[in-house]
């Protein structure tokens, strides 16, 4: 499952991360962590981007990102 699947509303803690490079790193820099709790707080209208709350900051990634946080 990855972040994409959750709905607004819905928590979820991250898994792994499923890319390196990069976009690995930078979705490491905004604190996409094994274990972090995120919680997916809304999703744009044409659906780009999804809004994250975690660690008590919010977070904008677009959904091509949020497809390479593995959650559970």
């Amino acid at each position: 499952m990855t972040l994409n699947d959750i709905n607004p509303g819905e928590g979820c803690r991250v898994k792994a991360l499923k890319i390196g490079g990069n976009l690995g790193q930078r979705l490491m820099d905004l604190g996409f962590f094994p274990g972090v709790q995120v919680e997916v707080v809304r999703n744009a209208p044409l659906l780009d981007p999804v809004e994250v709350k975690m660690v008590g900051y919010h977070v904008s990634i677009r959904h091509s990102e949020a497809a390479f946080v593995e959650v559970e």
